[in-house]
């Protein structure tokens, strides 16, 4: 039976874009052809969201218009299915190529590799996303070709979203909003963790206006004792009066994240949270006013901190990231000395939590989208302190 391709997220004509991006890249520095390794660009560049845990390896060549994928023969199927790619452009390999140790999936991209004649011709790899193992195999296998390290290339490409994915991100972040809200129903005295983040994780999955979740970003819920820290899961305790719960979500849709953070306090708020609060909403409105086309990311740091020093707080971390396909894109930080001009239609992750000591944080962020004259707010959950006595 043959394999019925699914409706794509995008036209074909927007993957083509992307791709005739990184093609102008390889032209510039003489390349013949690029090994995509990294699941985040593959992602960017396909359209393919299928999670595998084998090798994968998406080639573009300069005399191609569509990339060839090879990937694990099991995983065809939802190549087929996911991207816009003709059937003959993706390729599965054997499954003696999974679980050798001296053997994987990039020895088929290799053997691809010099099927078209390429072994003596400059070749681009994710040298920063490849094991020393898998650099060593591309060297010794391809020992005349030129190996150039395109580790950044495609990621910065993503960093400026088309209008399409900006549709795709707010969807995202309707989903986002409507997790906070949820939040702030179920959390209450008595309620287990796992139980709150349940149904916190149901929302995120049912999504919002018409739009369901189509993964499930790894939620941070750190309550009471575990304040202090941003990266822990729920656990097996339950919320009492008093309790505190800094909450880390994501509406994700076809891969785009939309982070949100919000506080929850199960009891009257302390003077120290509420100054907290008050310094954190200052900062991140501080920054929303001078985020626009053309500032400068470590230049907003800079507002940013200095708004929540001026009320008490010193934030240590920095102020946000690039978020795009995945949590973050690891691009562009808004933090003190980093040089990145804003363009229209980057999307970061602005993000005042703040750690201050080992048993005492608070967090509150919003996603946004540059513009040319300031900024959009994605998300659109109120910007409180979420009082539930």
């Amino acid at each position: 039976m043959q394999v019925v391709k699914g409706p794509q997220v995008f036209p074909r004509s927007e993957y083509l874009r992307r791709l005739n991006a990184v093609k102008t890249r390889m032209a510039e520095r003489d390349t013949a052809a690029v090994v995509i390794t990294d699941n985040a660009h593959i992602t960017y560049l396909t359209g393919s969201v299928a999670r595998s845990y084998d090798t994968r390896g998406l080639v573009i060549l300069s005399s191609r218009e569509e990339p060839v994928f090879i990937l694990r023969w099991m995983d065809v199927a939802a190549a087929v299915q996911e991207t816009f790619m003709e059937r003959g452009s993706i390729i599965g390999y054997t499954e003696d190529l999974v679980g050798d140790p001296d053997k994987d999936g990039h020895d088929a991209v290799i053997d691809f590799l010099l099927d078209q004649g390429l072994g003596q011709c400059s070749i681009g790899f994710e040298l920063c996303n490849l094991t020393l193992y898998s650099g060593e195999k591309f060297k010794c296998r391809l020992p005349q070709a030129r190996m150039d390290d395109f580790s950044t290339v495609v990621t910065r490409i993503r960093t400026l979203k088309s209008d399409l994915e900006i549709s795709v991100m707010r969807e995202a972040a309707a989903i986002s909003d409507a997790g906070v809200l949820r939040a702030a129903e179920v959390m209450r005295p008595g309620i287990r963790e796992a139980d709150a983040i349940a149904e916190i994780v149901r929302t995120l999955a049912r999504g919002a206006n018409g739009k369901p979740g189509t993964w499930i970003a790894t939620p941070y819920l750190c309550a009471t004792s575990r304040i202090g820290n941003p990266h822990t899961t729920w656990s097996e305790d339950i919320l009492r009066e008093g309790s505190q719960v800094n909450l880390e979500i994501a509406g994700v849709r076809h891969d785009y994240h939309a982070p949100i953070c919000r506080t929850y306090i199960l009891d009257k708020p302390s003077d120290r949270l509420l100054r907290i609060h008050e310094a954190q909403l200052a900062g991140l409105e501080a920054g929303l006013n001078v985020i626009r086309s053309g500032a400068v990311s470590g230049e907003v740091a800079k507002v940013i901190h200095s708004t929540t020093e001026k009320h008490g707080f010193k934030k240590r971390s920095r102020a946000g990231y690039s978020i795009g396909i995945n949590w973050m894109e690891n691009t562009t930080s808004l933090k003190l000395g980093d040089t990145t001009v804003l363009e229209p239609n980057m999307t970061f992750h602005l993000h005042l939590g703040s750690w201050v000591e080992e048993d005492f944080g608070y967090v509150l962020s919003e996603s946004i989208r540059v513009t040319e004259s300031g900024v959009e707010v994605l998300t659109k959950a109120p910007r409180q302190l979420f009082i539930l006595d």
